[in-house]
């Protein structure tokens, strides 16, 4: 009898099925039927469910790169049951539509995470273009991360190099290896962290140590939630429990930046600080009753969350890249090299302001981005029904710009796999546009190179990372040559998932060449304000 009513049970769940797929299928060839016909891009043969997710590999942007080469520079790939997206991979369909229907790809979709995420609409990276976005971005380039203000930061970036210096000099001494992406990982961070808010990440207090454990983890945790967007909408369910885990991370920064946010609060009443921070400049925002916008507490905790992410992401993976290139290029390193000795010799350390006079450098690091964008993918959202390339876009549609492909592309590139920072140099004429006249910021005019994003969407942090990385990378070849742990080269291999960041850890021994502490230690006095 069990047996009988189980067979009626699962029957009724087949015709259920059965009949609701007839039902579906029916009402889609009549709504097609009646409209006009889509020209979409063109898309590999896809599997049931999974759509094309057998197709990519664990590095999305290199396997985006291969599709590409058969299916063209613009195609429609489905991740799962129900994700979508465009993606762009050579500079004329994106010059198509970053410039001239940029207003048409001004936005950035949502993803998984933004379910757990307790800063839910007061983000300003992924905001929707409008009055919100718009008032953030401007106060990011006229204060929190204008020229002005990062000048009144140069000592601490100074500092934070030095005891960067001093770690090196110090395994050089003893000769011991160093795991030097995870130093430029916490130099970084204390360089944020004292910009944003005047206390360094790795000082003895329990809450500064604790932050900068919290946005180690959050990182750490974040490219988890691209598995969740193969899910569809099963990804609200949180079956692998990483948006538990975020929400309880998010929680403890918040509850600790509220702590510094109140101990802010209670200097100014002291009196004028003479540097202002980042947390000072959005807390006399947050005071100002005739501000255009009137931000919250939750406003300037999320701002400061999002600038610790990608800003300790953005400048270490940048940094480490480079270090790797170089430190696999003895001819590029004697060059920088040269060019250091020259411009700034051997009695001091080579400052920020030596930057605009060592090209060599900044073609280094140029070619550096070029092939390793801190995020070789750019995710945009289509606003309206519009038409690229004779392919019709949907209101909705994600894009992805793949800059691995992008600046990479041999049709705008001669040997684009190769590391030249000579192709950047003025006197380069070896391409046939202008390479030299890039900026690394992204231009409306060039769109073969924007390791940073470009137009209006383009990262507001590019003048710090690109100024940190190259600072960093000319303090590193005065000082120090490097002999790769257990090789002769550094394994070059690309991490899996969204990020940019090295499949493996930059493990080197240091040998000085020349020693930073001989001529540091006046400068070495960190500033510690909390």
């Amino acid at each position: 009898m069990a047996t009988y009513l189980d067979f009626q049970f699962y029957f009724f769940l087949f015709f259920v099925w059965f009949v609701s797929t007839l039902l579906v299928r029916s009402i889609a060839n009549q709504r097609s039927k009646s409209k006009t016909t889509i020209h979409h891009p063109p898309s590999p043969p896809a599997l049931p469910v999974i759509g094309h997710l057998h197709l990519l590999g664990s590095v999305l942007s290199k396997s985006f790169q291969t599709l590409a080469y058969r299916y063209g520079p613009i195609m429609r790939l489905r991740i799962g049951p129900s994700n979508s997206s465009i993606v762009v991979s050579n500079a004329t369909i994106a010059k198509e539509m970053l410039r001239n229907h940029e207003l048409s790809f001004v936005s950035r979709p949502d993803f998984g995470a933004s379910d757990f995420d307790i800063y839910k609409g007061s983000k300003f990276v992924n905001a929707e273009y409008g009055i919100y976005w718009r008032f953030m971005k401007k106060i990011c380039m006229t204060e929190l991360l204008a020229g002005a203000q990062l000048n009144r930061f140069v000592d601490i970036r100074k500092q934070e190099m030095i005891k960067f210096l001093e770690i090196l000099a110090k395994c050089s001494e003893e000769g011991e290896a160093c795991d030097i992406g995870a130093d430029l990982m916490t130099m970084t961070n204390n360089v944020i962290c004292r910009m944003a808010m005047s206390t360094r990440c790795s000082s003895n207090a329990d809450e500064s140590k604790e932050i900068r454990e919290l946005v180690k983890e959050i990182l750490d945790i974040a490219p988890n939630f691209s598995l969740g967007e193969m899910l569809g909408p099963l990804n609200k369910f949180d079956l692998f429990g990483y948006g538990r885990k975020l929400k309880t991370m998010l929680l403890q920064f918040d509850r600790l930046v509220e702590g510094i946010m109140v101990e802010h609060e209670k200097k100014k009443t002291d009196g004028e600080k003479e540097r202002k921070d980042m947390m000072d400049i959005l807390l006399k925002i947050y005071g100002d009753e005739t501000a255009e916008v009137k931000l919250t507490r939750k406003d300037i905790k999320s701002f400061l969350m999002e600038i610790f992410m990608a800003g300790t992401e953005t400048v270490s993976v940048s940094l480490k890249w480079t270090l790797a290139e170089v430190i696999n290029h003895p001819e590029v390193f004697k060059k920088l090299r040269e060019e250091i000795n020259t411009v700034v010799g051997p009695t001091r350390l080579v400052e920020e302001s030596d930057i605009p006079n060592l090209p060599y450098l900044q073609a280094t690091v140029k070619e550096s981005l070029r092939l390793h964008a801190p995020a070789p993918l750019v995710f945009r959202k289509c606003r309206e029904d519009c038409k690229i390339s004779g392919y019709n876009i949907l209101a909705n549609d994600r894009i992805i710009f793949n800059l691995y492909a992008i600046m990479r592309d041999p049709d705008s590139w001669e040997d684009p796999t190769a590391f030249k920072p000579e192709r950047f140099l003025v006197s380069s004429m070896d391409n046939h546009v202008h390479q030299q006249q890039v900026d690394i910021k992204g231009s409306q005019n060039v769109f073969n190179y924007m390791p940073f994003g470009s137009g209006r969407r383009g990262c507001p942090g590019a003048s710090l990372a690109s100024t940190v990385t190259q600072a960093g990378i000319a303090m590193a070849v005065q000082c120090f040559d490097f002999q790769v742990k257990g090789a002769d080269k550094v394994d070059m291999e690309e991490g899996s998932g969204l990020s940019s960041g090295m499949a493996h850890p930059l493990v080197c021994y240091p040998i000085t060449h020349i020693n930073p502490l001989e001529f540091t230690t006046s400068s070495a006095t960190v500033y510690h304000e909390v």
